[in-house]
């Protein structure tokens, strides 16, 4: 449905300022909430429940028969002074207020009271019941006690470049605990406990020889340990003795890399609150190092990719076992660490370490240490006085359903927000802090701590949502309001089992409610849009603001809201009916203000070039085309390729379109020359046809859509055809060529082989034994051999029988000039 463009704007504008006054005036997360705009959201709301929910502002009456013939129960649900002016008592309104109850509510210790246990804050624990949307401000009062106990962890870093900090740390363990005794004004106040810490004891961190695990000192004389990642040394404890004792006994150690592994080491003293010590006191803890610190993801330089798990992992000799399986904690894991374990780090850093820390960790203070650490016990004295007088109120994390902002009694704390802020507080000086708590939605029980950064002291807070109606109804079942099919709840009937409507008149059968009541909505949208009840899955609709009727299935329509022009309905020359107006015969437009006329719309024989439609004597272009006579089209390409296979047919009379050419191609007009002719409105084409050839021609759009002049060049560029001469001459001459190509190599590979036999026959040679001397007396041996055999031949030819014989014993030893001698011949008969 439609509506006048200004009704609209006043509609939305509405719409807008009655959301913004119900949320009031939040600027993002945390902002606090006013309720200056007294404005109830409107909607479909029929309970009390839903109607309370939809905003702070938001009551509900439950007054029988408040409701008129026709109207839906929504109308219960609005602002108390509309609902007064339209008769409902302030007895049945229904409009829940927030409840807040202190539970605990210890008073503040006095200065002069000199309690072992100071309350610091009050009221200690608080439950509210919250309605959502409606802010509750808790009144969070704190006053620092005097004489407060205080624990001093002191951390080190024993790599070798800390030498000289050791030997002067090793006698303050007095010094430190007199100056706490100072803050705290008594003895006993005051504890000391110490740690060390070093790196991962792996490369590239440490040098992992062995040697050098066992003395990774450069200097031979000194005394020295092996590297270690963090070792608790000595708990908290009140006697400086023992610590001097036990910090006499540690020696330096040493790695390879510049930063050092003091965060592995914080991490160990926030998440070992037992093994440490720490009591119902302020916590300090003191890091004195002169490097900076190795974070998380440069484990992975050492394969270590687990990150750190932000638990305590201390053996029975004290030592962090996981150091070289987890990685460095990051400075944000460090900074909740320390704030969920009340611990405010001091750091006691060189000059290049200084400028960062403070940055990275709140609630910190950082002092440049002296080159042998002997102003370390004025750096705590001074960071300790810095730290007590800024008090910073915040709060546990919290679910997205709650949000929580502060303001103070202090100068600059009028502005809200995330944190309460109170600088320069001093001992015995009570601040407030107004911490508001708001509930976005309906939630279950959640509880959180509220309370100042580096106290152990905290606010407990237990927060519930309102969104129940508390009507007081008569538990009377079968009320006759209810046609007795029911009860009355906050002034509406609750129809039993199979019954439903307003008054219970309706029996279901055998749909439930909810199939009925979406039957009364239009694309899932509000019930009978909003203008009538819905009866059985029947939208009966109710009465306009002008005395009519809306209807249609969902009563979607009404004739009082369609497009006025001079304050006339449909301009005075139509009727409006459902949202728009049927205009008089000789009138057109949406609010029927011009009379019919195409007289500047025509060109030529047609209207608007045959791309649009003329109203109000002025075309109305589709497609993309520009008025005033859609003439033109910037968007649209000219469609060579969808008109190629009609020009091939009516051009050359080929290609797919052969059989059907008339048909298939009715409004385009082809004109085949020898020549092409350009013209300013003719574009140029070229498609591949049927047979791949080329195909030129220019279109030129005419009237209408989908209309074309097209001229065709007679000659079409086709391809030369293949030479088959060339293709099986080059077929034959790289088969030829890749013969000889595999002889050359069958020839290659036989001269490489018989080059190899000659080179292993000449090597054979040259390992021979032979020398000239042993060829010349082998040669004279045969000779006399030969002469010998002869005359035997002859001296034995009467007897007919010749036996040579090579003695058995040189059968089987090499015929050399040595052998050749006992060769002897006889002559047998």
């Amino acid at each position: 449905m439609k509506y006048c463009p200004l009704l609209l704007t006043i509609t939305l504008v509405e719409q807008w300022a009655a959301m913004t006054a119900a949320r009031g005036a939040m600027c993002g997360d945390g902002a606090l909430l006013t309720n200056s705009g007294k404005v109830c959201s409107k909607g479909a709301f029929n309970s009390c429940a839903e109607c309370i929910v939809s905003g702070p502002n938001c009551a509900w009456c439950k007054k029988l028969n408040f409701t008129k013939t026709g109207e839906q129960e929504a109308v219960r649900c609005d602002t108390q002074e509309n609902l007064k002016t339209r008769g409902c008592s302030e007895t049945e309104i229904i409009s829940p207020k927030n409840i807040q109850q202190a539970t605990q509510k210890k008073p503040l210790t006095s200065s002069s009271s000199g309690s072992s246990d100071p309350v610091q804050i009050m009221p200690q624990e608080v439950k509210l019941e919250l309605r959502p949307d409606m802010p509750e401000t808790i009144e969070l009062k704190f006053k620092r006690a005097e004489g407060y106990p205080v624990d001093l962890y002191y951390l080190m870093d024993l790599s070798y470049s800390m030498r000289d900090d050791l030997e002067r740390v090793k006698s303050l363990g007095s010094e430190i605990v007199r100056v706490l005794q100072e803050i705290t004004g008594g003895k006993g106040k005051a504890r000391i406990g110490f740690g060390s810490f070093v790196d991962k004891t792996v490369l590239p961190f440490t040098n992992t020889n062995k040697e050098k695990l066992k003395w990774p000192c450069q200097d031979q004389n000194v005394q020295c340990q092996p590297p270690f990642g963090y070792k608790h040394v000595l708990s908290l404890t009140s006697e400086h003795q023992k610590f001097n004792d036990m910090v006499s006994k540690q020696f330096i150690s040493g790695n390879l890399d510049s930063p050092e592994g003091g965060l592995d080491a914080m991490m160990q003293v926030s998440a070992c609150e037992g093994r440490i010590g720490w009591g119902n006191s302020t916590r300090l803890l003191v890091l004195a190092t002169d490097d900076g610190f190795h974070m998380a993801g440069d484990g992975k330089l050492a394969a270590i990719l687990d990150p750190n798990d932000e638990k305590c992992h201390l053996d029975r000799e004290n030592l962090y076992t996981k150091s070289n399986l987890l990685d460095y904690p990051s400075v944000g894991q460090l900074a909740m660490m320390l704030d969920k374990s009340n611990i405010q780090p001091i750091f006691a850093v060189t000059e290049n370490v200084k400028s960062e820390l403070q940055k990275m960790i709140p609630k910190s203070a950082v002092g440049v240490l002296s080159g042998n650490s002997d102003n370390v016990v004025k750096l705590i004295k001074d960071a300790y006085s810095s730290l007590s007088s800024s008090v910073i109120v915040t709060h546990d994390t919290l679910p997205d359903t709650l949000s929580v902002a502060y303001k103070s009694n202090c100068p600059g704390g009028d502005k809200p927000g995330e944190e309460g802020i109170c600088d320069k507080v001093g001992i015995g000086q009570e601040v407030t802090f107004y911490v508001q708590v708001t509930a976005k939605e309906c939630i279950k029980p959640v509880s959180f701590n509220v309370g100042p950064r580096g106290f152990t002291e905290k606010m407990r807070v237990t927060v519930t949502t309102r969104c129940e109606c508390e009507c007081d109804d008569p538990p009377m079942k079968d009320n006759p309001h209810c046609n007795g099919k029911g009860q009355v709840k906050c002034g509406t009937c609750s129809c039993e089992e199979g019954y439903l409507g307003q008054r219970c008149k309706c029996s279901a059968g055998q749909r439930d409610e909810e199939q009925l009541r979406r039957e009364c909505r239009k694309d899932n949208g509000t019930e009978c849009e909003g203008r009538g009840d819905c009866v059985c899955g029947v939208c009966q609709c109710h009465e306009t603001e002008g005395g009519k009727t809306y209807y249609g299935t969902h009563c979607e329509c009404d004739d009082e809201h369609c497009h006025k022009y001079k304050s006339l309905l449909c301009g005075g020359n139509g009727r409006c009916r459902c949202g728009k107006c049927e205009c008089n015969p000789e009138y057109e437009g949406n609010a029927c203000h011009c009379k019919k006329s195409n007289e500047q719309c025509k060109t030529g024989q047609t209207v608007c070039n045959g791309r649009g439609t003329c109203q109000c004597d002025q075309c109305q272009c589709s497609r993309g085309y520009k008025e005033p006579m859609c003439l033109t089209c910037p968007g649209c390409t000219v469609p060579c390729q969808k008109f190629g296979n009609c020009i091939e047919c009516l051009a050359f009379a080929e290609g797919p379109f052969q059989k059907n050419c008339s048909q298939a191609c009715p409004t385009t007009k082809v004109k085949v020359v020898d020549r092409l002719t350009l013209s300013t409105e003719a574009k140029k084409c070229e498609v591949k046809d049927s047979k791949n050839c080329w195909m030129d021609f220019t279109m030129e759009e005419l009237q209408g859509f989908d209309n074309y002049s097209v001229e065709v060049l007679r000659e079409q560029r086709c391809p030369e055809p293949p030479n088959i001469v060339a293709i099986v001459a080059g077929s034959v001459a790289g088969v030829a060529l890749i013969g000889l190509l595999i002889l050359l190599i069958i020839k290659a590979l036989i001269y490489i082989k018989d080059a190899k036999e000659w080179k292993n026959f000449q090597n054979e040679k040259k390992k021979s034994k032979w020398t000239n001397y042993d060829f010349l007396c082998l040669y004279a041996s045969l000779i006399f051999s030969f002469i010998s055999v002869f005359r035997l031949t002859i001296r034995c030819s009467k007897k007919r029988l010749l036996r040579w014989r090579i003695p058995h014993s040189l059968e089987s030893e090499p015929r050399s000039r040595h052998s050749m001698k006992s060769l002897t011949y006889t002559c047998h008969f």
